[in-house]
């Protein structure tokens, strides 16, 4: 069978044996039914939270409010997007309540990403909300680095260290605005995984982002029980200790279009195993009838992190990781990645500054694994022009690089190679220890020597395109 996979800004085929299972999310298994009258179900959950009082109760006139809502990474654009949704029925609730307008700053949580453009803030938070505030300054990026705006809480009880926003430190009523979909970094995005990565320092994110805790058997397959959601819950709850608050919380649980399919408000503590539950039914998937010897797909120029996440090996290989992460129960211990990308030296340095120097040195001075270079992360976190680069240019944190190969390194862990098909430079993505091929055909001719003959393939042609699933087996149900 032909199927054509991401290649760059385009598609490239591939002939696979007709044998070949196909996964696309949101049509090989159909999503959950999303929330048809969604303002009314918003507006809904956040009359009535769960584990603390309503807004109505818990603010009234001269009091700071701060509304964290999460970057471009994730959440949908729409304007039934959750952010759209949520932010306006929360700011009428404020203002009945008798909060002032001068009163209320909005909080991009872009954490160690790059801080977002007033475009993309726009394209967030819809055109009302936006002129509403931006042109008071109510709205802005976190700032990692801003170390006026910083307080330091000091180690939680897991001996975490948890720097945090001051001014959601210093607000009388704090408000986080999350999303729960899959992901690779302790299940679930939203709830204590919000503030825990987005409005800290990359001193805190440095206690989970990690090998020591990446590379645990708790971590791959993706798991909810793991050591790094631990932390999550630890430092966000350490976070409210210290405020003498619990942050107002309304998450939506997404689709595979980014669509509601279930909206939970109230304490982090309580909704969170709530709306996972409602998450499972779209994310966990029990599908697959046997294990995989080969998994097969395709990397576009431009995804999450931005343009260049592609072309740029450390992030290739941290993404090739999280498709381990996530499909691990279904793939066999001596599994084989494929997986084209044009690869051609796009860095994209502008965005991620501090990556290719890490590249480099990942090439020599005895780096043989990637773990090798985590002791630079200190290194990389001081240098004067990266933070500059973050802080004024629009460009990712030196230490988000670090977080990558701490991730990127977890597929060496699980397989037995990996190919990168059609590179341009294609030295670059043996620099990260990948094979390269030039078809997806020799790639699978090559692969016999670890799968043998008639090998299970699984292809995932839709992979960085619509949001993932994480699968599993048909008998684990």
């Amino acid at each position: 069978m032909k199927i054509a996979f991401e290649y760059g800004q385009g598609l490239m085929e591939a002939e696979l044996p007709d044998s070949t299972d196909v996964f696309i999310p949101g049509e090989t298994v159909p999503d959950p039914p999303f929330i048809e009258n969604i303002e009314e179900e918003t507006r809904k959950s956040i009359l009535n939270p769960i584990g603390m009082p309503p807004i109505s109760e818990s603010v009234k006139k001269g009091m700071k409010v701060v509304i964290v809502f999460p970057d471009k990474v994730k959440g949908g654009f729409q304007e039934t997007a959750h952010r759209k949704v949520a932010i306006p029925i929360i700011l009428e609730e404020l203002y009945k309540a008798g909060v002032e307008k001068k009163d209320i700053k909005l909080i991009c949580s872009n954490g160690l990403h790059r801080k977002n453009t007033r475009e993309e803030i726009k394209s967030l938070l819809g055109a009302k909300v936006f002129n509403d505030f931006w042109w008071s300054n109510q709205i802005v990026n976190h700032d990692s680095e801003d170390y006026d705006n910083l307080v330091d809480l000091g180690y939680d009880e897991m001996n975490n260290r948890v720097i945090m926003n001051k001014e959601v430190y210093d607000s009388d009523f704090a408000i986080l605005i999350g999303h729960a979909m899959g992901n690779p970094y302790g299940g679930y995005s939203g709830g204590y995984k919000h503030c825990t990565t987005g409005i800290t320092h990359w001193k805190s994110i440095m206690h989970h982002h990690v090998p020591h805790v990446m590379h645990r058997k708790d971590f791959t397959p993706v798991s909810k029980d793991s050591l790094m959601r631990s932390k999550f819950d630890s430092i966000g709850m350490h976070m409210e200790k210290c405020m003498g608050k619990k942050f107002f919380t309304c998450d939506a649980c997404l689709d595979t279009n980014s669509r509601q399919i279930g909206v939970f408000t109230g304490y982090a503590r309580e909704i969170q195993p709530l709306s996972w539950e409602v998450c499972d039914r779209r994310t966990n998937i029990a599908w697959a009838e046997k294990k995989y010897d080969i998994m097969v797909f395709g990397m576009p120029q431009a995804f999450h992190y931005g343009n260049g996440m592609g072309t740029n090996p450390l992030l290739m290989l941290q993404a090739i990781s999280a498709q381990i992460i996530r499909h691990k129960r279904v793939m066999k211990d001596n599994c084989v990645v494929i997986c084209s990308s044009i690869c051609n030296g796009y860095f994209h340095d502008e965005e991620f500054p501090s990556y290719r120097a890490l590249y480099e040195l990942f090439q020599k001075d005895y780096h043989n694994t990637l773990p090798d270079l985590e002791k630079y992360g200190e290194y990389f976190s001081n240098n004067r022009e990266y933070i500059d680069k973050y802080r004024f240019n629009y460009g990712y944190h030196p230490y988000h690089a670090f977080s990558m190969i701490s991730c990127g390194h977890i597929a060496e862990m699980n397989c037995s190679a990996i190919y990168i098909v059609g590179a341009i430079e294609p030295g670059l993505a043996r620099g990260m220890g990948m094979k390269t091929r030039s078809t997806f055909e020799e790639a699978l001719k090559d692969a016999g020597k670890y799968v043998g003959e008639n090998p299970n393939i699984l292809a995932l042609p839709k992979t960085f395109k619509l949001t993932a699933v994480h699968l599993g087996m048909k008998d684990e149900q």
